[in-house]
């Protein structure tokens, strides 16, 4: 699915996968194992290899998002904030001390670990020309990504799409809802305005997506 003649959606289940072609290739999300053959093609449908991706991009550390990095034969840096991006490689491990954190390390046990170099983002930083923006709660490495250029916000699961509108993730899947609320919130106060809202779960919001976003915030 081209979210317009840049931006596409590799893949749309369970979890998504973003491809961004702005001059430089940058996935946003892995999915899970199971959608390496996916990944791949989709990249090689668009006129790319997958050794030409420039950078990853992940919102957050679980089973669904990171899943492909092993297997699709990447030569990029992961960019994940902290402390998720620990996670990605196997140099830490989620905390007992939840049942986010629990259900981590139990999915991780059907995962590879890549040999891919992470790198930690911080909130504010420019990676190309997109901007990270912290929003912890789902875990405690959430980050969302905006492409200002594109008019996009690659959302993760800070919130999911249901009914062409915006939902908090449901609380059970978070680390911490409340800070996931109040990271909602924060994201919507700080971010400019963006058309294009990519979620990790459901589709797209291809218009107004920033004021999907404010009322949602508005009704926490």
């Amino acid at each position: 699915m081209a979210l317009d003649s840049r931006v596409y959606r590799l893949v749309d289940g369970p979890a998504n996968v973003y491809l961004v072609d702005d001059g430089e290739l940058t996935l946003v999300d892995a999915g899970v194992p199971g959608d390496a053959k996916a990944i791949r093609d989709g990249i090689r449908a668009l006129g790319h290899a997958v050794v030409d991706v420039d950078r990853v991009l992940l919102t957050h550390y679980d089973y669904d998002h990171v899943g492909a990095l092993a297997s699709l034969g990447l030569d990029a840096p992961v960019h994940a904030g902290d402390p998720d991006g620990t996670y990605v490689t196997g140099a830490a491990k989620p905390p007992r001390s939840n049942l986010k954190g629990l259900t981590q390390r139990v999915m991780a046990r059907n995962l590879d670990f890549p040999d891919l170099t992470t790198v930690p983002v911080a909130d504010g930083e420019e990676i190309g020309d997109f901007r990270a923006y912290h929003t912890p709660g789902h875990t405690a490495g959430h980050m969302a990504y905006l492409h200002e250029d594109l008019d996009i916000a690659f959302l993760g699961d800070c919130v999911r799409e249901t009914e062409s509108t915006l939902q908090p993730m449901t609380g059970w899947l978070c680390a911490d809802a409340e800070r996931n609320h109040e990271s909602i919130k924060d994201l919507s106060a700080r971010t400019p305005t963006f058309d294009y809202g990519a979620p990790g779960h459901g589709d797209p919001i291809t218009a107004g997506a920033s004021a999907v976003l404010r009322r949602v915030a508005a009704g926490l």
